[in-house]
């Protein structure tokens, strides 16, 4: 068994983590820091943990334990780690932002690894630190790394993606109150998401000649979980040549499934799965790609991400059903 820390334990990803831990095989939640909620039952909080869990939340930090998750917000990681020392032997998962540009990578000797199974599960799997992709950035990334793999993304790139309230954080502002969101429908950061930045590093790892832009357009939807996003760009082949390239890239992947039928989120709420599917219209090929924004866009993804670092089976604590119905 190994013994697991997480940081910043009261938000949605902490929560997330906490629950696919307690039914792992293989690991024992050794402490869950938040300081705003020191002393207090973790199951006050994350209230879907009641009768699961007799732990509480610490101000304390056991700088010994094996693996530690950062669910702190974007910016946090580089302060909490330069105030908090930890043992060599503690690998890190970081689901903030704070070191996912290969600018970043490096920090007091630490070179964290870009966390996406599908593009480099190899470096994972010999990482000590891990940077875990961002949501939006993993759907949009997942739909793409096949035609970058082959040095086809030959124009712009046009995305369009709607993620679920839940994406915002904990942190309540004007826009994701209740009576704000319900049967509303709005688009933010035009252009000029932060997640940007790791989707066009990973496109030109695989296709050093892009040149052309990923045009991104975010979108805020009124449900509470999930992403859904649709991409198109210019392709020439036909509809069978894509889909024969996407299901022979993701062939080994255990969570990316190419379908042949129209997808909705529910197909993977609640799951760590990206089910993709394809459609051309003419010269440009659609893909839509749909994730859970808290499982396989981030909690899901990071414990994936410990599962190849420790050499554990790559589905355990991950064998999740869809919320259908």
């Amino acid at each position: 068994m190994i013994q697991v820390g997480i940081i910043g334990g009261a938000g949605y990803t902490a929560g997330e983590l906490i629950r696919l831990l307690i039914f792992h095989k293989k690991t024992e939640i050794n402490f869950v820091y938040s300081t705003s909620n020191a002393g207090n039952l973790i199951s006050k909080v994350h209230q879907d943990l009641e009768g699961s869990l007799n732990l509480k939340f610490t101000d304390t930090i056991n700088p010994n334990v094996d693996v530690l998750f950062l669910c702190l917000g974007h910016g946090n990681s580089v302060k909490f780690l330069k105030a908090n020392a930890f043992s060599i032997k503690t690998k890190i998962i970081d689901l903030g932002n704070d070191f996912r540009l290969e600018k970043d990578k490096v920090f007091e000797n630490k070179t964290f690894v870009y966390g996406l199974p599908e593009l480099q599960k190899g470096a994972i799997k010999k990482a000590n630190y891990i940077a875990n992709p961002g949501c939006f950035a993993t759907a949009i990334q997942l739909a793409l790394l096949p035609l970058a793999s082959h040095d086809l993304l030959k124009k712009d790139v046009h995305v369009n993606a709607v993620t679920g309230a839940t994406g915002a954080g904990t942190s309540l502002s004007e826009t994701t109150h209740f009576s704000w969101r319900d049967n509303n429908f709005s688009y933010y950061k035009p252009f000029t998401h932060q997640h940007l930045g790791e989707i066009n590093q990973s496109v030109k790892q695989l296709q050093k000649s892009f040149d052309s832009e990923i045009l991104f357009m975010p979108n805020r939807g009124n449900f509470s979980r999930g992403i859904f996003a649709t991409v198109y760009t210019d392709f020439e082949g036909s509809l069978e040549e894509a889909n024969q390239l996407y299901k022979a890239y993701y062939q080994e992947a255990e969570y990316t499934f190419v379908s042949d039928e129209e997808l909705h989120l529910k197909q993977v709420v609640n799951t760590n799965k990206c089910l993709i599917q394809l459609h051309k219209y003419k010269g440009k090929l659609l893909i839509t790609s749909v994730i859970d924004n808290l499982l396989k866009g981030a909690s899901g993804q990071a414990i994936q991400n410990m599962n190849l670092m420790f050499g554990f089976d790559e589905t355990e604590g991950l064998q999740l059903k869809a919320n259908y119905f």
